[in-house]
């Protein structure tokens, strides 16, 4: 019988510093999430160096919390994983040093993992059954890709955005609209209360692939929204404007998405990232994926934000691969999906 395998995992990537246990890939024995949004929201986002100190000050505690929540010590687990990028370089950098000391002390192997494929692999915690390949839209804060998972940690990404991520442009706009940070759920509340035809925004086609997305435009469309109303003294209404952004959003991002189920005939569609959480995507999306007998499959909101476990389960089928890192493994902010 094969020996079970257990992940200590570390995830700080940009502002939450987290840590969790993984059992075999699937199995979430802890995941502890330390997140500095009250911090953040006083200066309308992220401020990298703040991010960094917090982690510094906060990762030991969590990551004790994890083993303490599992019931396990670092003794038994059988290697350490860390979020190693993409990402804010200082905030991986406590990750990664911290990894490294403990896989270093405990003799056991280091792992590191690619923020975005840790995503994708959320879904395997969710969603037991479910096995490459399959498709799968990431959208988050830094990333909006459409992605073909061939396999366990084997990718093909069909399009990902040429400017502004999805989540980007949503904390862009709230902050326009007076909603604040962080964007994506703020503008999810207030969609609720408005009318997605109202306005109608642009959605950008890019000419040399049809699967790349841009948001800058439409963006731009908003602020230029705003902008006129201002200057011609007329009130806006700020549902309206939140309702008909998100429409358009998500209305690209799930044409995108049935565009690639139909060209690769696939029959499962995840979705994985921050703005995953969204109501009205995952509401059009499982909408779309029922009328063409796909089946859908997304995490729960604690599994679509920045965790650990994540990070755990991805790791999993790293380890399983062979996958080791020796003490020379460095945070890379820009590291591309599939590289190594």
């Amino acid at each position: 019988m094969k020996e079970d395998v257990y992940i200590l995992a570390i995830e700080s990537s940009c502002d939450e510093t987290a840590a969790a246990v993984v059992k075999n890939g699937r199995e979430v024995l802890s995941n502890v999430i330390s997140s500095q949004i009250d911090i953040h929201t006083l200066y309308g986002g992220v401020v990298p160096e703040i991010a960094s100190r917090k982690h510094t000050e906060r990762i030991n505690q969590v990551i004790e919390q994890a083993l303490e929540e599992a019931g396990m010590t670092l003794e038994e687990m059988t290697a350490i994983a860390v979020t190693y990028g993409p990402g804010l370089v200082g905030a991986l950098l406590v990750g990664v040093a911290e990894a490294k000391a403990i896989a270093f002390a405990t003799g056991k192997p280091l792992v590191g993992v690619h923020h975005i494929e840790g995503h994708i692999a959320a879904n395997f915690i969710e969603h037991p059954e479910l096995e490459p390949p399959f498709l799968c839209l990431v959208v988050s804060g830094g990333h909006t890709h459409l992605v073909r998972v061939k396999d366990y940690g084997v990718f093909e990404i069909l399009g990902r955005t040429r400017d502004d991520a999805a989540g980007e442009a949503f904390d862009k706009v709230a902050r326009a609209i007076g909603l604040g940070y962080p964007g994506g759920p703020k503008i999810d509340r207030k969609a609720k209360e408005g009318n997605p035809l109202a306005i109608t925004f642009p959605r950008a086609k890019v000419a040399d692939n049809a699967y790349d997305f841009s948001f800058s435009g439409l963006k731009s469309a908003v602020l230029n929204y705003l902008n006129h109303a201002k200057m011609m003294g007329e009130e806006v209404n700020d549902a309206d404007l939140a309702a008909s952004f998100q429409h358009a959003v998500v209305e690209v991002l799930v044409s995108h998405a049935m565009e690639g189920v139909k060209e690769y005939g696939a029959d499962k569609l995840a979705i994985a990232g921050g703005v995953a959480s969204n109501t009205a995507l995952r509401a059009r999306l499982e909408e779309e994926c029922q009328k063409r007998g796909v089946a859908f499959y997304r995490p729960s909101p604690i599994l679509c934000t920045d965790n650990a476990a994540m990070i755990g389960a991805a790791a999993y089928y790293e380890y399983e691969k062979g996958v080791r890192h020796g003490w020379d493994l460095n945070a890379i902010p820009n590291l591309k999906l599939g590289e190594r």
